[in-house]
C-alpha cells in the first residue's frame, strides 16, 4: 500500500520560512518523480515544484521561483520543500505527489499525471 505523508506545515508570518517533508512508503521511491502542489480556498489545485527521479532535475512555478527549493533524499524516501520569503498568497493546503515517470529526467506540472497523493498539510502565512 502506497502512502505519502506530508508534515511541516503551520502558521508563519510573512517573510518567514517553513520546510515541508513528504515521507513515502510502499513504492520504489527512487523511480518516481515527485511534485508539490497546493490548493487555496476557492481555487484549483496548482503545481508548485517538481523533481525528477534521476539527476534531480527540478522545475518551479513562476510564483515560487527563487523562494522555494525542492529536494529529495532517496535513502530516506523523502521529498522536501523549503519555503523562504513566504507571502500571504502562499497560504494553501500543500500536497505531495508521486509520478511513475518513464523518462528519468521528466518533471510534469499536470496533476492528472501523478499516480499517488498525500493527504496534505496546511500552510498559513499571516501578513
Amino acid at each position: 500500500q502506497v502512502q505519502l505523508v506530508e508534515s511541516g506545515g503551520g502558521l508563519v508570518q510573512a517573510g518567514g520560512s517553513l520546510r515541508l517533508s513528504c515521507a513515502a512508503s510502499g513504492l520504489t521511491f527512487s523511480r518516481y518523480a515527485m511534485g508539490w502542489f497546493r490548493q487555496a480556498p476557492g481555487k484549483e489545485r496548482e503545481f508548485v515544484a517538481g523533481i525528477s527521479w534521476s539527476v534531480g532535475r527540478t522545475y518551479y512555478a513562476d510564483s515560487v521561483k527563487g523562494r522555494f527549493t525542492i529536494s529529495r533524499d532517496n535513502a530516506w524516501n523523502t521529498v522536501y520543500l523549503q519555503m523562504n520569503s513566504l507571502k500571504p498568497e502562499d497560504t494553501a493546503v500543500y500536497y505531495c505527489a508521486a509520478d511513475l515517470a518513464t523518462i528519468p529526467t521528466t518533471v510534469t506540472t499536470t496533476s492528472s499525471q501523478y499516480d499517488y497523493w498525500g493527504q496534505g498539510t496546511q500552510v498559513t502565512v499571516s501578513s
